[in-house]
């Protein structure tokens, strides 16, 4: 099928882009031209690339006739943030191509309560991201009720993997904390550090496309999840980094009130974020209609990153400075960090 793939140089893209042209698709990448894949494979040399603005576009009110006068079949957009935006593709796109698939997030739900949360649990969210999402989502549903405009909805978690720094067990992206636990140096965490976390690399959210895609009859008109099978607590992802770095971790605890003048203010924002949606996604679904079940767990997902990090010095430390013992030595007798069997 001819597919178009909107914003397709990002995270997800490294992996969905090869992946559909070994599925035999002929893809057309709508891309600012800012970025590059994360990986290069050989695929992409049959991609054809397209420079868009998309804002400019979506405000002047020409950015759905421009995709669907591309004549896709398939249209994956991975990069819609506005109900407005979402509208102007949809309409576009009714009546015209065979499958429609957006990029959301597990924010759509607010905060986890019974867990894991399934796709069909009422929607309660909070914060710009996770309401503009949720109305993205009402709105395509109803246009594939009420229209027939087959669309389906992938849902990811905290997209992770090599090429950027996860989101670390204190819940946001500074890559310091990771060089405490490498060196055995203390950790302070917000509250009890119980709250949840649930990454997903990136190829599993590509898979699960890619899954949506051949099994378009079951997945139109419906949302899924894209998450590895279980949530981490912030206590337990920072003792598996510190034991993967051949350390026991150092921890201490502070009421989030007092924690959160510990580090700088976006910090302290994304940290609130995460432990306020605390979220535990399933799986399930996904499995049952689609066959398709994460490659990785959280934990690998989350040590492939950080190896990346040190393999490329974003994370450093120094052997026995602050530290117990200082990294355990790889098999070589180099200071890599150990990886452990999640």
């Amino acid at each position: 099928m001819r597919t178009v793939v909107v914003g397709g140089t990002g995270h997800i893209g490294t992996y969905l882009v090869p992946g559909l042209v070994r599925a035999g698709h002929e893809v057309v990448v709508l891309t600012r031209g800012t970025s590059t894949p994360y990986s290069s494979s050989g695929e992409w040399s049959q991609v054809e690339l397209v420079q868009v603005d998309r804002a400019a576009e979506d405000a002047a009110g020409t950015f759905g006739q421009r995709v669907a006068g591309l004549n896709a079949d398939v249209v994956v957009d991975l990069i819609c943030f506005t109900e407005d935006s979402a509208r102007q593709l949809a309409e576009a796109l009714t009546g015209n191509i065979q499958h429609l698939l957006h990029c959301g997030t597990i924010w759509v739900h607010g905060p986890s309560a019974s867990v894991p949360t399934r796709e069909d649990t009422p929607r309660k969210p909070f914060g710009d991201y996770g309401v503009q999402k949720a109305a993205i989502e009402t709105y395509l549903l109803d246009q594939a009720r009420r229209h027939g405009l087959p669309v389906t909805l992938i849902h990811p978690g905290h997209i992770s993997g090599p090429g950027w720094a996860p989101v670390n067990p204190a819940g946001h992206l500074d890559v310091a904390v990771f060089e405490k636990l490498a060196q055995g140096a203390e950790l302070t965490l917000p509250n009890l550090g119980l709250e949840t976390v649930q990454h997903v690399h990136a190829a599993d959210v590509a898979g699960i496309f890619l899954a949506a895609i051949a099994n378009r009859s079951v997945a139109v008109g419906e949302s899924f999840h894209a998450v590895a099978e279980g949530a981490l607590t912030l206590r337990g992802y920072a003792e598996a980094v510190a034991a993967h770095f051949g350390q026991e971790a150092n921890l201490s605890y502070q009421p989030f009130e007092q924690w959160k003048a510990t580090v700088d203010e976006r910090s302290a924002q994304t940290t609130y974020d995460h432990i306020a949606h605390s979220p535990h996604c399933s799986m399930e679904k996904a499995a049952r209609l689609l066959g398709f079940r994460p490659r990785y767990s959280a934990l690998e997902t989350t040590f492939e990153a950080i190896d990346w990090l040190v393999a490329n010095e974003k994370v450093t430390w120094t052997r026995g400075a602050g530290a117990a013992a200082g990294p355990r030595p790889g098999a070589d007798g180099t200071d890599r960090p150990v990886r452990r069997t999640p």
